[in-house]
């Protein structure tokens, strides 16, 4: 039987009740995309794990108009790159960016980041309640830190923050393709302006690097669309996850040195699930019982995996003391995010402050009324109103 997977699922939260019976009846899975195309969905956390770092899998294809599509972004809702070079594309994309990532400047980073998180708070504070906090922390936050990263002028967030919404956007091909060509063509401006004005930024030494106009464009913009988009879904996310669990918060604001096992188990906890990472069978493969033949798109579903109950015992409680297995929502091998240990520095300064400053924080809508994002390939809330 071929099972519809949804663009969206009822709860923020949780996994679907027919998501959570196809990962009890087995690993991989005949599923028909929101899109209408034919996939295989893989559950399993040792699975997904596995197969997130198997060469035998891409993101290009050898036809890809003609390819099976997860859904309408050019983002991630279909291949992506040159089938022929594919991997030496990537080895040398990844080493161009990440030394801009390392551990050395991660750190460097670190007190800015808490500072801009503290100074959100503050106002917050100030302005008192009722107030929407994902419009006074969750996006601004991670916005102001991908600026600052990268070189890219704050004051424009309103012209970027519009043009990623409509590159992620999953059922409309024509607008996800203007989003994208608008945010290369804002990324080749920058580039040029730096190139005469350079600064200690990642654009500025990317230009440095000897790449071109469009080489920086591409992989600038890349990292503002995935560098402030999930991690503002991952903060709205973590408040929800502590706010419908009392204690949990409670044990958090007591115990601050709980805030690195809280932010992976914020990663880990929410179970919304688009369908997961689409790869491209290059050659024919064995997964559990089932025969994927070259070209097949094959759904790595991270978040399935997340709630694995082999892996994750009682996978749906929230419990900021879990010892378990490392988490996929970064995904695993040589694609693993290379933005993780910012979004967890970010994540770290927001969950080590919020509990404690604001102990008595309530939703004053039910969780099931939050408004959300539609159609979005990252998800999230349009808004989250709270009082305290």
């Amino acid at each position: 039987m071929t099972v519809q997977l949804p663009f969206e699922q009822a709860h923020p939260l949780e996994l679907s009740p027919s998501l959570r019976q196809l990962q009890h009846d087995g690993v991989i899975h005949r599923v028909r995309t929101p899109v209408g195309d034919e996939a295989w969905l893989v559950t399993g956390y040792d699975e997904v794990r596995r197969l997130l770092g198997d060469e035998r899998l891409g993101r290009s294809h050898p036809d890809p108009g003609n390819a099976a599509r997860l859904g309408e972004s050019v983002m991630l809702g279909g291949p992506r790159g040159n089938y022929d070079t594919e991997q030496a594309d990537h080895a040398r994309t990844r080493s161009l960016l990440q030394p801009h990532f390392s551990a050395r400047r991660m750190r460097a980073l670190q007190p800015r980041v808490e500072e801009l998180a503290t100074a959100l708070l503050d106002d917050l504070a100030r302005q008192g309640p009722p107030a929407d906090l994902h419009l006074a922390l969750a996006l601004p936050l991670p916005i102001q830190v991908i600026c600052e990263l990268l070189g890219v002028p704050y004051a424009d967030r309103g012209q970027f923050r519009a043009w990623s919404e409509d590159a992620g956007n999953v059922r409309d091909r024509a607008l996800s393709e203007h989003g994208l060509r608008e945010l290369f063509d804002y990324g080749r401006q920058l580039a040029i302006r730096k190139r005469k004005q350079p600064g200690d930024d990642v654009i500025s030494r990317l230009c440095a690097d000897g790449l071109s106009d469009d080489e920086v464009a591409t992989n600038s913009m890349n990292l503002l669309f995935a560098g402030h988009e999930t991690t503002v879904v991952a903060i709205g996310m973590g408040v929800l996850c502590l706010l419908a669990n009392p204690a949990q918060r409670r044990a958090l604001a007591d115990d601050p040195g709980l805030v690195t096992p809280a932010v992976e188990e914020i990663l880990r906890a929410p179970g919304r699930s688009g369908g997961g990472i689409p790869r491209y069978a290059r050659t024919s493969m064995q997964i559990g019982d089932v025969t994927v033949h070259p070209g097949d798109l094959v759904l790595l579903d991270n978040r399935a995996a997340n709630h694995d109950p082999v892996a994750f015992p009682s996978p749906e409680d929230f419990d900021i003391t879990r010892d378990t297995p490392p988490h996929l929502a970064f995904g695993h091998g040589a694609h693993y995010c290379i933005g993780a240990p910012l979004a967890r520095i970010e994540l770290q300064a927001v969950f080590s402050q919020l509990p404690a400053r604001f102990p008595a924080m309530r939703l004053t809508v039910p969780p099931g009324q939050l408004p959300r994002r539609s159609g979005a390939l990252t998800g999230g809330l349009t808004a989250l109103p709270v009082e305290w």
